[in-house]
């Protein structure tokens, strides 16, 4: 039996790497005011057409959809924004305080083309504000990013913004791209050419290299926005160089959904060399009403997860393995039994500890504890207990002492606690 293609099982040796992204992304998070929320990988598929757009890559060609045995259309979550935003109105959350702050981590499913870094099953770091307009709040998250990129130890780090405007000043731009792209129709793909009245904006984000070298001339967002969306820019643009956040402006840049309005960003890093994504967000101010609540300013953005902890192998070589603190070796069936509850005990209070049960000989088991790179070797056998008092064994320093049983657990703690 093998995985299914385009998932992948996160093995033990990679899982130190994961909880130390983790453990930063949380720590700061937090630090910043989010709170962690959990929701449900199904939902209505209705929830994500809704919200992403029927003409998206996503919905047209990469969600896992099936019908339920009543019939009932149910998706596997693509992304996570629009789950957050769902049960942001579901529990009524902007009655006591419209505005929050959400973070979580987890699986998102898309049937995407499997390739290297990129999977069917993939993880996101994901975060959403609700209930601010202000433009701080969009600098904030994107110096937040930062912080947390630089933490993890990447180098090289940009943002590349760009205002996709509101639903005020986003008309006259849709009018003068389909204008350009009617001169182009010729160089386009199927795709590009059927988005035309539906979607024009995502024709931009094509990645066909056609249609991204026939439209390098097309019309930018920046040269349409409003007084209020060109304020909005303005600022964030002002904040982000007050904080000393190295950042492009960037008029190619649009997000692949249909909710974004205004900022929009995504944070690059050349720790690999080459330039790299491995973030993306922006605002929509519009969604929190378009399924079903009240007009709510909102924003957020999604790490891409598996990305960033492939770049992270290339820079960080000692992600912090949990050491193991002392390796019991029990020689007898009564230092055995004496063995297994020193070593239960130990671990309840903190101690990784490990023991072998299968009776192998002296030299074995400390061959065992050489590899498993123990810090300690507690020997226990007949004569030692006997006697009253066991040898413990710094692997390092190659020194011994001997240990009472009788107070062998604190004594332990002390000594390999350091």
């Amino acid at each position: 039996m093998q995985t299914i293609r385009g998932f992948r099982d996160i093995l033990p040796e990679h899982i130190p790497l994961w909880q130390k992204v983790e453990k930063e992304a949380i720590f700061l998070f937090e630090s910043f005011g989010f709170k962690e929320i959990r929701i449900p990988v199904l939902e209505k598929t209705e929830l994500f057409a809704r919200s992403i757009g029927e003409v998206t890559d996503i919905v047209e060609k990469e969600m896992y959809t099936f019908a339920d045995r009543k019939g009932a259309k149910l998706t596997l979550r693509p992304e996570a924004t629009a789950s957050i935003v769902r049960s942001y109105i579901q529990h009524k959350m902007y009655a006591t305080d419209p505005v929050r702050k959400f973070f979580m981590i987890g699986p998102m499913f898309r049937r995407e083309r499997p390739q290297k870094g990129r999977y069917r099953q993939f993880y996101q770091i994901d975060a959403e504000v609700f209930g601010i307009e202000s433009a701080f709040i969009d600098s904030q998250l994107i110096f937040l990013l930062n912080e947390l990129f630089k933490r993890l130890g990447l180098t090289g780090l940009s943002a590349h913004i760009n205002s996709l405007g509101c639903p005020d000043c986003r008309p006259s731009f849709q009018k003068a791209l389909l204008n350009f792209i009617e001169s182009k129709k010729d160089k386009l793909c199927e795709n590009c050419i059927r988005r035309m009245d539906k979607n024009p904006l995502r024709i931009l984000d094509c990645k066909v290299t056609g249609c991204k070298e026939a439209l390098a001339d097309a019309p930018a967002t920046l040269d349409h926005l409003c007084n209020v969306c060109d304020d909005h820019f303005n600022t964030v643009k002002t904040t982000l160089e007050q904080q000393k956040v190295d950042f492009i402006v960037d008029k190619s840049l649009v997000r692949g959904l249909d909710y974004y309005t205004r900022t929009a960003w995504e944070i690059q890093t050349t720790s690999l060399g080459a330039q790299s994504a491995v973030a993306g967000g922006g605002r929509y101010d519009g969604l929190v009403k378009e399924l079903g609540g009240p007009q709510t300013p909102a924003i957020g953005f999604a790490i891409g997860f598996d990305r960033l902890v492939e770049v992270m192998e290339q820079v960080d070589k000692s992600p912090g393995t949990n050491p193991l603190n002392l390796f019991i070796i029990s020689l007898g069936d009564k230092a055995m039994k004496k063995g297994y509850h020193w070593s239960c005990e130990l671990n309840q209070l903190g101690v990784y500890t490990e023991m072998d049960y299968r009776g192998k000989s002296m030299k074995a088991l400390m061959k065992r504890a050489n590899k498993l790179g123990a810090q300690y070797v507690l020997i226990a056998g007949e004569n030692e207990l006997a006697e009253h008092a066991v040898i413990l064994r710094n692997m390092n320093t190659k020194e011994q002492v001997s240990l009472a049983v009788e107070t062998l657990v604190p004594e332990l703690i002390k000594i390999v606690k350091k």
